[in-house]
């Protein structure tokens, strides 16, 4: 079955927008330009000025509480979390099996080893009650993606964290905004980390953050940002600046950051437009076959949609036939993980993603949408397809 649903996926390119709704659109500003051409005429196009302005804003805006560091992307951030949590050759890291490969790749950087667990149906984020049962001697941290915008059960992640001794790292890519009970994860993950790649909620081309608690490890993060060199020192004189640290080349750029300055100057405006669109689906989408993921338990969520999925229970790529006939785009956009070649292509026993795999699919959302365009898919997915 899954080999050939796969077939279906790939008899659809991308969409282009003037070929009717595509999938993704990145967002950028207005005044991005104004930064960007403010950024040319001056010397620092790379790290500078503009990164600081950056991290100052979003540490203001998403996380005052904690220190931040601008990245390259999403994925450096995640490596600098994995290895200011100590994670080194021969460690297991309990970590969801349907993702981006981006949160589980840095794990085989420092050669440890990802423990995929099982998803929540209900979200598709990580299940909580399916990883005590994974834990080792060998086990230093649990990672938690928020699928689609919809925050992971961080209340109850974190007391098994606590209750293990181990790091909670929260893959924030696509939640920029959602909160629990008030607080973004980044309140409670030891590491936040955030992606502005092009079709995130906002963009910085390609680009990333990560949020620490800790001032010590902020510091350290700093230098392995910059091949371990503390540029501060560097500055006063190369003589007095020792490298002690295995480092990266992992910074933000200033022209990188322009694009994120604006990008978050129209934060809340992002926000309400996905908001306003994920409601209509919610709303409108009305057939039997057709489930909307969304948490149907009684949380105290603030839920900031990136993705609208659905699980579709009779013919996934009959759905996608239709609704490409009609100018839709739609996609799976993530695989589960235990599937590739890199992570051991040895399928786990897990009955949720099992059961799901060959079912859920992604229904365009981005501020380039009009309501009607939202309204016409419903009716497009509500009248049936073959």
């Amino acid at each position: 079955m899954h080999n050939i649903s796969q077939k279906g996926m790939n008899e659809f390119p991308i969409l282009q927008p003037e070929e009717g709704i595509p999938l993704f659109y990145p967002f950028i500003a207005p005044e991005a330009k104004d930064e960007i051409l403010d950024t040319l005429s001056s010397r620092w196009i790379g790290q500078g000025p503009k990164v600081d302005k950056f991290e100052n804003l979003f540490k203001k805006m998403i996380c005052p509480n904690n220190y931040v560091v601008a990245t390259g992307s999403g994925t450096d951030s995640l490596h600098l979390a994995y290895i200011l949590a100590g994670i080194k050759e021969g460690d297991e890291v309990i970590t969801p099996v349907f993702t981006c490969t981006a949160t589980n790749l840095p794990i085989l950087y420092e050669r440890a080893k990802p423990v995929f667990a099982d998803i929540d149906p209900e979200t598709m984020n990580i299940n909580v009650d399916d990883i005590e049962h994974r834990i080792t001697s060998r086990t230093k941290a649990i990672v938690s993606v928020d699928y689609g915008g919809i925050p992971a059960d961080y209340i109850n992640l974190k007391k098994i964290a606590v209750k293990y001794n181990l790091k909670l790292i929260s893959d924030s890519a696509q939640s920029l905004g959602s909160k629990i009970k008030g607080k973004s994860p980044a309140e409670y993950a030891d590491f936040t980390t955030y992606s502005f790649q092009a079709i995130k909620t906002i963009t910085t081309a390609d680009g990333g953050l990560l949020s620490i608690k800790d001032q010590k490890l902020y510091d350290l993060a700093k230098r392995i940002r910059w091949f371990g060199i503390d540029r501060k020192l560097k500055q006063k004189g190369t003589w007095e600046n020792d490298i002690k640290e295995i480092g990266f080349k992992y910074q933000m750029t200033d022209l990188s950051a322009c694009l994120g300055i604006s990008g978050l100057k129209h934060l809340d405006r992002i926000i309400l437009k996905r908001k306003e669109l994920f409601k209509i689906y919610h709303d409108n989408i009305d057939h039997h076959d057709i489930k909307l993921i969304y948490p149907n338990k009684d949380l105290d969520f603030d839920i900031v949609p990136w993705l609208c999925t659905v699980i579709v229970n009779r013919n996934r790529y009959g759905l996608m036939k239709k609704l490409r006939e009609n100018g839709i785009e739609s996609a799976q956009v993530h695989y589960r993980n235990d599937r590739y070649s890199v992570f051991g292509k040895r399928l786990n026993n897990l009955t949720n993603m099992n059961s799901l795999e060959d079912k859920y699919l992604v229904l365009p959302l981005h501020h380039m949408m009009q309501n009607s365009d939202c309204l016409n898919i419903c009716k497009t997915i509500n009248e049936g397809w073959e």
